[in-house]
């Protein structure tokens, strides 16, 4: 029997900065693949996927929500901390 097509949920701005940060979170080690699965730890994609981040909250400076605005910097600020944290631990520079 073919498997049904899955209905993707509606994007919107939130839920596309939310799927950029877990991809970050992913590459930081800090939470576990789709499919369950740890990840070594990718320094360059993370700092990549932050400075995606960093780019949306500048390009949109006034044209988000305040709910918006404050989830995205919240993550950026997270994410920024995860990262040095992690350089830390792997002995990046």
């Amino acid at each position: 029997m073919a498997e049904q097509p899955v209905a993707l949920a509606q994007v919107d701005f939130s839920t596309h900065v939310l799927s950029l940060a877990s991809t970050a979170l992913i590459a930081l080690g800090k939470l576990a693949a789709p499919d369950g699965q740890t990840q070594p730890i990718d320094l360059e994609t993370a700092h990549h996927l932050v400075d995606v981040l960093a780019m949306l909250e500048q390009k949109t400076k006034g044209n988000l929500e305040e709910a918006e605005t404050k989830l995205l910097q919240s993550l950026i600020y997270d994410l920024r901390v995860a990262y040095v944290d992690a350089q830390k631990a792997h002995g990046a520079k």
